[in-house]
């Protein structure tokens, strides 16, 4: 009966590790689309760069070489991310600057209608 249980326990741990990478994976995906604008002009700019130099040297396949590797490298800095994080063991509700991911969202300001500022203060007239 012990080793049952204990079977459990490992492909519930699993499981769960499985989720928490996808969730990170997701999660790191969608960060990299938003901080991506400004970060991928950098690396545009840089690959414009390694194109000509490597021009020089395989003048066909170049501007496709560097487009592989930055893409490579967006993937993998995304996967090994989520896969650190899934190892530790964070939970993405833990993470206060998740707050969207999970439904929790504070908002900061509330809904104030044009009529209001005229007409809510004023005394009901019978």
């Amino acid at each position: 009966m012990q080793l049952t249980s204990q079977e459990n326990v490992q492909k519930n741990g699993l499981l769960t590790g499985i989720k928490s990478f996808l969730i990170w994976s997701f999660t790191l995906s969608v960060c990299l689309l938003v901080v991506g604008f400004p970060v991928g002009f950098v690396l545009v700019s840089i690959g414009v760069l390694a194109v000509m130099v490597l021009h020089t040297v395989m003048p066909i396949s170049s501007v496709i070489f560097v487009a592989a590797i930055i893409a490579a490298l967006n993937v993998l800095a995304v996967l090994l991310g989520a896969a650190v994080l899934a190892v530790k063991g964070i939970n993405p509700k833990d993470v206060t600057w998740l707050s969207w991911l999970h439904g929790d969202a504070e908002p900061k300001y509330e809904t104030t209608y044009a009529s209001c500022p005229i007409s809510c203060d004023m005394p009901e007239q019978k």
